[in-house]
């Protein structure tokens, strides 16, 4: 390397740094030039009144003001809400340079965020904003309910109102508190579902607690009645486990079902109702035995032979502690399917018995004793009917061999 080229090489060096500034500086420049004329609209132009809340039905008066700077006038101007041009007769020219335009009987806000009336010039360019908030103070929040999942936290839903939309942004905050102490705290965990809230934890057992919801916005504010609740009377579970549907023997028109008892709750003195509900395959229609006591298995009679059924359960806990309050049921457990057994008849060949064979007026006896049988022993019952299942099987042997 020698002084001279290492001195041209510097000197290319510092040309091309210096080239590569002007560049920098010029696209700076044409940037802020392209910017300049929106920027200087933003401060020369102005709708008066700004972020303004009316309530429904009002009517609203706005004015764009634009400043002498920009030379243009007010009659070239025209106004958009929410990107809809509004007609010219809703506008008047006050001044060469105000604009204004006049909206009656005003609907609720389209969003929350309120809607958006916006001043522009001839050639489209947005010249000013303002936000409208239409709507409604909120009514007070009704139907407050709570419910604990196995004593752990408390989950409470409310109805804003028998108007349900305000059409703008609201705010419900649901307050609690100790009923004879302690400091009131706001619940902060949202499930996600509308008038909705979750305390997951830090809840205390066998003391009440006062709980309310508040609802505000900028048309006003309202609050709920105030329920007060022990943890304890409010209580659900999980589901019952393990749900099994199985045949009854060779009897076509019952099953049985067993089921296990939510282990979530071992720990507290309680007693479970149950109740099941179950469904024919292609049925929407669910059939409910309304309180089968606190047992765990239920003989399901009066079923169509060869069928297949849906089977569920659900569980409510009663007297935790000694409360005096029924549980609160809890979800239906997953369905659980089996089938009836089915009836195999040769369909050729058959024939019924005439009334003057043996034994005609007796079977129809049977028959009619075995229908009233079944149809007062539906359900679940502390009866046994091991005699009657005996009976069941011996006819039903007897008809399929007279059929064959």
């Amino acid at each position: 390397d020698c002084p001279c080229a290492r001195s041209h090489h510097d000197k290319n060096r510092a040309e091309s740094a210096r080239d590569r500034q002007n560049v920098t500086v010029s696209i700076a420049m044409l940037f802020l030039v392209t910017l300049l004329p929106c920027a200087l609209a933003a401060h020369l132009a102005v709708i008066s009144p700004q972020d303004t809340v009316l309530r429904i039905g009002s009517s609203l008066t706005a004015v764009c003001t634009v400043s002498a700077e920009l030379e243009i006038t007010a009659r070239s101007l025209y106004w958009t809400l929410n990107g809809r041009r509004l007609a010219r007769n809703t506008y008047r020219v006050l001044s060469p340079t105000e604009s204004s335009v006049t909206l009656h009987q005003l609907n609720g806000s389209l969003q929350q965020s309120g809607d958006n009336l916006v001043c522009h010039r001839g050639n489209g360019e947005v010249l000013a904003g303002s936000c409208i908030y239409v709507g409604l103070p909120p009514e007070k929040p009704v139907n407050l309910t709570c419910w604990s999942r196995n004593t752990k936290d408390l989950s409470c839903s409310w109805s804003p109102g028998s108007r349900e939309e305000t059409f703008i942004n609201t705010k419900y905050i649901l307050k609690y508190k100790l009923k004879w102490y302690g400091k009131e705290k706001d619940c902060e965990e949202n499930t996600g579902q509308p008038y909705t809230c979750y305390i997951p934890r830090d809840l205390a057992i066998f003391t009440p607690y006062e709980i309310w919801v508040e609802a505000a916005n900028q048309l006003g504010s309202a609050t709920s009645d105030v329920i007060t609740l022990d943890i304890l009377d409010v209580v659900t579970t999980d589901p019952p486990s393990d749900v099994y549907v199985s045949r009854v023997g060779d009897l076509e028109d019952q099953l049985s079902v067993r089921w296990e008892s939510p282990p979530a709750l071992k720990d507290y003195l309680f007693q479970s109702k149950y109740q099941i509900r179950y469904r024919l395959e292609e049925s929407e229609e669910w059939k409910v035995i309304d309180d089968a006591g606190n047992q765990t298995s239920c003989r399901l009679a009066g079923l169509r032979a060869g069928t297949v059924y849906f089977v569920q359960v659900r569980c409510s806990p009663v007297g935790i502690y000694g409360s005096r309050k029924a549980g609160i049921w809890s979800d239906w457990s997953h369905s659980t399917a089996a089938s009836t057994p089915g009836i195999d008849r040769l369909n050729s060949g058959s024939c019924d018995l005439k009334p003057s064979e043996p034994n005609s007026t007796l079977r129809k006896e049977l028959k009619q004793f075995f229908g009233w049988m079944r149809k007062h022993s539906y359900g679940c019952t502390d009866v046994s009917i091991k005699l009657y299942d005996q009976w069941r099987v011996w006819l039903q042997k007897a008809q399929k061999t007279h059929d064959q």
